[in-house]
Formats: C-alpha cells, sequence, structure tokens
C-alpha cells in the first residue's frame, strides 16, 4: 500500500452546517498520491486512534486536500476546534477509490448525509453527463448542493421532513428517476440501509454499481482487522478489510444481509 505520514498546515476552515466542518489542508505528498475515493487518517490530540475522513476532494497542483467531516465523537469534536494557521498530522492515501474511466458515461450518484463529500469528485469528473440525488434529515443538514451545481451535475435534493427538494427517502427518488431516464453506472455512498436499497435497485436493472462502506476502524491500513465486512468470494462469504479492500466495492460483491 502506498501511504505517507504528512504533517501539514490548515489553510481554511468553515462550518457549513450545523456541526459539519469543510477544511482545506496542506499536504503535498499526500494530495500527489491520492485518488477518488480514498480517505485519510488524522491525529487528534490526546487519542490514541486517529479518525477517518474521506476525501472531499484534492489538488496535486497546489498540494491542497480538501475534508468535510461531521461532529460525531470525542475525536471528531476535538477536531473541529482546530483553526486554521493550526498544524494536522495526516496519513494517506489510504484504501481502494472508486473506477472511473468514462466521462462520457450517464452516471448516478446517491448520497445520504455525512457519505456524500466523497461523491463530489465524482460528479466533478462526469460533469454535465451525472445526476447527484443526495438526502439529508432537513434543509438546515444539506451540504455540497452548490459544489455539485458547479461541477455541473444536475442535482436532486430529498429531505426526510420535506424542508426542502423532493419529500422522502433518495432511494424513492433514485427509483423514480430509473424508471424514468435509466443510467449506465451508479456510485454511492451514505448510510448503509440507503446503500442497501441503492444496490438492491441497481442489481435488478443490470447497472454497475459502486459503494463507499463505512465501518469503524482502528489501524486505516489493514492490520487490526476491526472493520471488517462481509463479501462474496469464489467460496461463499467471507470478510473483507474496508479500510484496505475498500473502502468502494462493487455493490454485487457485498453480503448486504450479513
Amino acid at each position: 500500500m502506498r501511504y505517507t505520514q504528512e504533517t501539514g498546515e490548515i489553510l481554511q476552515k468553515k462550518e457549513i452546517a450545523p456541526g459539519i466542518y469543510d477544511i482545506t489542508v496542506n499536504l503535498p505528498k499526500i494530495a500527489k498520491a491520492a485518488s477518488v475515493g480514498q480517505f485519510v487518517n488524522i491525529y487528534c490530540g490526546g487519542f490514541t486512534l486517529r479518525r477517518p475522513i474521506s476525501l472531499c476532494g484534492f489538488d496535486q497542483k497546489l498540494g491542497t486536500v480538501r475534508l468535510v467531516f461531521e461532529v460525531r465523537g470525542e475525536g471528531t469534536k476535538c477536531l473541529a476546534e482546530y483553526s486554521a494557521g493550526d498544524m494536522l498530522d495526516v496519513v494517506g492515501p489510504l484504501g481502494h477509490g472508486f473506477s472511473m474511466t468514462d466521462s462520457a458515461k450517464k452516471a448516478v450518484i446517491v448520497g445520504g448525509g455525512i457519505g456524500t463529500p466523497p461523491l463530489l469528485p465524482v460528479a466533478e469528473f462526469y460533469r454535465q453527463n451525472a445526476v447527484v440525488i443526495t438526502g439529508f434529515r432537513t434543509a438546515s443538514a444539506a451540504i455540497l448542493q452548490q459544489d455539485f451545481a458547479a461541477a455541473g451535475a444536475k442535482t436532486i435534493l430529498c429531505t426526510d421532513d420535506g424542508s426542502a427538494g423532493y419529500h422522502g427517502f433518495t432511494t424513492q427518488a433514485f427509483e423514480e428517476y430509473l424508471n424514468e431516464k435509466g443510467c449506465d453506472i451508479i456510485y454511492t455512498c451514505g448510510p448503509r440501509a440507503m446503500m442497501k436499497g441503492v444496490a438492491k435497485l441497481a442489481l435488478e436493472r443490470g447497472i454497475d454499481c459502486q459503494v463507499s462502506l463505512e465501518e469503524r476502524m482502528g489501524c486505516g491500513v489493514g492490520a487490526c482487522m476491526c472493520c471488517v465486512c462481509a463479501t462474496k468470494g469464489k467460496k461463499g462469504m467471507q470478510y473483507s478489510r474496508v479500510c484496505l479492500n475498500g473502502p468502494v466495492f462493487s455493490a454485487s460483491e457485498v453480503d448486504w444481509d450479513v
């Protein structure tokens, strides 16, 4: 695995929704080696384990990495207290990312909540050929809508409470879109129940679908085995390490019932 430990300065930080932060970090070595769908592991002072954060973007010319994360526990709470000018100790890039080879294909990108950030570079690859369906609890929790639109993608915003956009779940809006328009390839990241629903619809229609799984991680490099998920192998069900074999898998590889 190709990764490095690098210390970089936070160049920009802003709160883009309640408890959700967007930071840009100067990490030229990591940015140069990064690919879409990978993540980094960040040291938060006082905590033994690093916190895994997906890449929302990276600029290899500028040597910067963009990270969007939500405060969910003490580690990310600590990370949210850092400010522009502070230094971060980061290991990355880690994991196996998305496969993207033909930007002329019609892509549907389905994101849920804080699973949305790693999908932005996918939309930037497909641009006007991408439709981005994202779901949030309420309008105030919605993030990155302007970023997806700036990439040239069509956006469909869903909210559970109907406070903005489509009133309902992303899987409902996704199924309606598939029935009306169809697509060539699907990418998804978010809550497992949502991804299971997206995968089911994709598999029923024979459409290639890539899923980015989220699991609790210890080491982030495949040594501790605490982030395993059930996948389908030649000899039946097996366990794969999300941090090393993923986080991106083919939807057909994942055993969604385990």
